[in-house]
Formats: C-alpha cells, sequence, structure tokens
C-alpha cells in the first residue's frame, strides 16, 4: 500500500499566482497541486491536498491525517510565525512532518525569523519557489519508505 501524504497551505496561499509574484511566482495553487500529483504517482505516493485560511480548518485537517497518512507536508503560511495551536496539532501527529515555504523567510522581515511549526518538523524547505513542494514529496518518499 503506497504512503499518503497530506499538504496542507495555510492563509493567502489561494491567491498563489495574483498575490505579489514578485515574491510567490505566478504558478496558482492548482498548478502546484497538478505537479505535486504526477510527481506523486511517479514515487508511489498517494496524495490528499488541502488549503484554508482558517486556522481551525488546518487543525481538524492535522487531527484527519493522523488516521490515514504517512506525512504531512505543511505550508502554514502566516500561521507559521503565530500558530501555538498548529504546533500542538502537530505534536499529536506521529507521522513525519515537512515545513514547506515557497519564499526565503530568512531573507524577509524578522517577524517571519521564528517558526512554531518547525520545532516539530523533520525537514524545513525554504526559498525554493513551489518547486519545495516536489523537493518535500522526493524527501518525504524516503522518510516513508
Amino acid at each position: 500500500m503506497a504512503p499518503r501524504i497530506q499538504i496542507i497551505n495555510g492563509p493567502n496561499l489561494n491567491l498563489l499566482g495574483k498575490r505579489q509574484p514578485e515574491i510567490y511566482g505566478a504558478e496558482t495553487l492548482d498548478d502546484v497541486a497538478r505537479d505535486c500529483e504526477a510527481l506523486a504517482a511517479e514515487l508511489g505516493l498517494e496524495l490528499s491536498f488541502y488549503q484554508s485560511n482558517h486556522e481551525g480548518g488546518i487543525i481538524d485537517c492535522i487531527h484527519a491525517a493522523r488516521e490515514t497518512c504517512a506525512g504531512i507536508v505543511i505550508n502554514p503560511g502566516a500561521y507559521t510565525h503565530t500558530s501555538v495551536a498548529i504546533l500542538d496539532a502537530l505534536n499529536a501527529f506521529d507521522g513525519k512532518v515537512i515545513e514547506c515555504h515557497i519564499s526565503n523567510v530568512h531573507k524577509r522581515e524578522s517577524f517571519r525569523h521564528h517558526s512554531y511549526v518547525s520545532l516539530r518538523a523533520d525537514g524545513v524547505i525554504a526559498g525554493f519557489g513551489t518547486q519545495g513542494y516536489q523537493l518535500a514529496l522526493r524527501r518525504m518518499a524516503v522518510l516513508t519508505a
């Protein structure tokens, strides 16, 4: 049975390709999902893709993943820097977690340099644009093999 990976995207990522393309690029979240689905098939992974602008929705998705997923790739957006609740939910997840950011958060405003999610993540990918999701899936294939 193929390992199932949950990809979770936080607030404003629904505007990917439209919001600040000089930082986040021109690809849409649908483009990212399509590319991830294709790569997941090559890697022998099953994939679920989720986006929410609401902290509770993200937490509910993490809780649901406890029953069905071997790993989570999460781009929590701005919740990276503010959400102890998402950290707590991830701490209740027994599988692997990779934190993924499209931009290099360490080259941006100082408040973006701290991540609550990193306290739980098995790895962090930042600054590789939307290709970071594919890098995360490649690593997840190794971690969940």
